[in-house]
């Protein structure tokens, strides 16, 4: 049987076809819940799910193609999403998630069930602005931290990097549950002041191609001695009064405001996070590299680093989502056995 992962964003929608630990077929639409938070309806949200889920089912050219299963991860369970579900609070586990997943039809987009998976929240006693720095929320992450985990077959304690649009630590214990979490606004912030601010064109609107370490650590330094608004008009500077190429300037524009993502893992009480604790980074190769040098150069850091590659044809949002699924039909198999052989011995059920 295929297994079916919807993965849903704020703004992107990807739907991949799975046999076993491989994706055999895909397709995403420009569709996610910031459509539903503007509009107020959930059928644009539908409409890009049913499509993408059509676009992908359509790929696949054997008998398998319509016996399936269907998961889903992220803010697709958001109240703006498709079907709200309740973060699960920290400590977390793979079963956990397994237990919290929630199955819900919906006829627009599939006669089958689709089984939401939650996502997780830290632990917090005093919900308040004094405490806000304790508290964290992720929607996906959480099947790509225990993707991490399986596909590289990593133990804990660890700390999990995912860097992205927003750049997500995740504190993972020896027992191999999601303990806490914390999020920065990175890659939100790199994306506006790359593409929509003054610095637009000293980077002809374009990301590091590739990293330039020399660069890199100057943004840092420059960061921490006069803070990101200061650093962030170097590059400004660096463009009109020096031979920079790209990378460089690039470079340097990354290295200032990922110098304040690891402000946050050195102080963050949602992490309080240990010198030695060992750290995994994964997310795209110049982002992984990047956050592998400003650690390693890091005093504060005295853990190993090691960079996680992503392979393609088995993302790690998928592996989790589809180890929580493989579970759930496990369980369903279990029962319908015990349920079986409970009748014939004459057993109440």
């Amino acid at each position: 049987m295929l297994i079916v992962t919807i993965d849903s964003g704020t703004t992107n929608t990807r739907v991949r076809v799975w046999r076993g630990k491989t994706a055999i077929a895909d397709a995403s639409e420009p569709v996610g819940v910031r459509d539903t938070a503007i509009t107020g309806s959930r059928a644009v949200l539908i409409g890009g799910v049913k499509k993408a889920l059509d676009r992908a089912l359509a790929q696949i050219q054997d008998g398998d193609a319509g016996h399936y299963v269907l998961v889903a991860s992220g803010m697709i369970t958001a109240n703006v999403g498709l079907h709200p579900v309740p973060h699960l609070c920290a400590p977390v586990s793979l079963d956990d998630l397994v237990r919290g997943a929630v199955a819900h039809t919906i006829p627009e987009i599939d006669a089958r069930p689709i089984w939401f998976i939650p996502g997780v929240k830290n632990a917090i006693e005093e919900p308040d602005a004094d405490h806000i720095d304790a508290i964290d929320v992720m929607r996906g992450e959480e099947v790509e931290t225990f993707g991490l985990l399986m596909q590289h077959n990593l133990r804990g304690p660890a700390l999990v990097v995912l860097p992205g649009s927003h750049s997500k630590f995740v504190l993972v214990d020896d027992r191999q549950r999601i303990v806490s979490s914390a999020t920065t606004m990175a890659g939100e912030l790199l994306d506006v002041l790359t593409h929509h601010t003054i610095l637009t064109t000293s980077l002809d609107g374009r990301f590091a191609a590739a990293l330039d370490t020399d660069y890199l650590l100057k943004g840092a330094e420059s960061c921490r001695r006069v803070g990101l608004a200061r650093s962030c008009f170097g590059v400004r500077l660096l463009d009109l009064f020096t031979t920079a190429s790209h990378d460089q300037k690039a470079s340097y524009l990354l290295g200032a405001t990922f110098s304040s993502d690891l402000q946050a893992m050195r102080h963050s009480l949602a992490l309080n996070l240990a010198p030695e604790t060992p750290i995994v980074i994964s997310g795209k190769p110049v982002l992984r590299q990047a956050l592998t040098t400003l650690i390693g150069a890091d005093p504060f850091f005295r853990g190993s680093i090691m960079q996680a590659n992503e392979d393609s044809t088995s993302p790690l949002s998928g592996i989790g989502a589809i180890a929580v699924m493989e579970k759930i039909l496990q369980q369903r198999q279990d029962f319908r056995v015990s349920h079986d052989c409970s009748t014939h011995q004459g057993i109440p059920t």
